[in-house]
């Protein structure tokens, strides 16, 4: 059995998997992190490798509890990805978005495949038919657009996310969710024309923090799947160790 841990900027999601399928996922918080690795091996005591990526954000003291539990591979530039990373700066690319790719590279083989992350920052990930990451894009998130709407403007409140009822602001407030949802809406379902139109059979996937605010305004067939990135870093366990997911 195999752990799976993301470690973002305040909570930290673990998954289990056994033979490739996800049987537990648990988040917590930074500071619950131990009590919660503690349930997750009491629970499913055969895992006996562990992946980890953001390691930055563990404490040695976290990340030496871990190691005396199994096997850990902590995510880097240097880990074994299962596709071939095109990017011109590879040392630049966020290890969310390496895992990622590397769930499309193992799930939608000798596909066209775009991975549209909704989280902190919105980013745009392609995978093409050769099994070649080319890089895509970044752009701000929904908390980071309302964010910077009150940061930067003398006047204008800071709102808490929430779907516009007309597409025309008739306030500020409803102005401003119209501008932030909407803008976004119409930036993803753009992205996802352009790929259509240069790609064939474009396989378009939708993840991320705030998944459930976008996926049923796109206009573009697209799956939606929120453990994306935990499947993602357990494909790239199974690269690195072929046993893993037999044990």
């Amino acid at each position: 059995m195999n752990l799976a841990i993301d470690v973002g900027n305040t909570l930290i999601k673990l998954g289990v998997f056994d033979s490739g399928k996800l049987r537990l996922k648990k988040t917590c918080i930074k500071k619950k992190f131990l009590n919660t690795l503690a349930e997750t091996f009491e629970a499913f005591p055969k895992i006996s490798n562990c992946i980890v990526s953001s390691v930055a954000n563990l404490s040695e003291h976290q990340l030496s509890k871990l190691k005396l539990q199994c096997e850990v591979l902590v995510l880097d530039h240097e880990t074994k990805v299962p596709f071939t990373n095109k990017y011109t700066t590879p040392h630049t690319l966020g290890i969310d978005r390496i895992a990622l790719v590397s769930a499309a590279a193992a799930q939608y083989a000798n596909k066209n495949v775009l991975v549209i992350d909704a989280g902190t920052c919105i980013t745009f990930d392609f995978l093409n038919s050769e099994n070649e990451y080319l890089g895509g894009a970044i752009s701000p998130g929904i908390s980071m657009r309302y964010k910077s709407l009150h940061t930067f403007t003398e006047n204008l409140p800071l709102l808490e996310a929430n779907h516009p009822k007309h597409f025309v602001g008739n306030s500020t407030e409803t102005s401003i969710h119209s501008g932030v949802l909407n803008g976004i809406l119409y930036e993803i379902d753009g992205f996802i024309a352009a790929y259509n139109k240069n790609y064939d059979n474009l396989t378009v996937i939708l993840t991320g923090g705030d998944i459930h605010f976008l996926r049923d305004s796109i206009k573009n067939d697209i799956f939606a799947n929120s453990n994306f990135l935990l499947e993602g870093l357990n494909h790239i366990l199974a690269y690195n160790n072929h046993s893993c997911l037999e044990k």
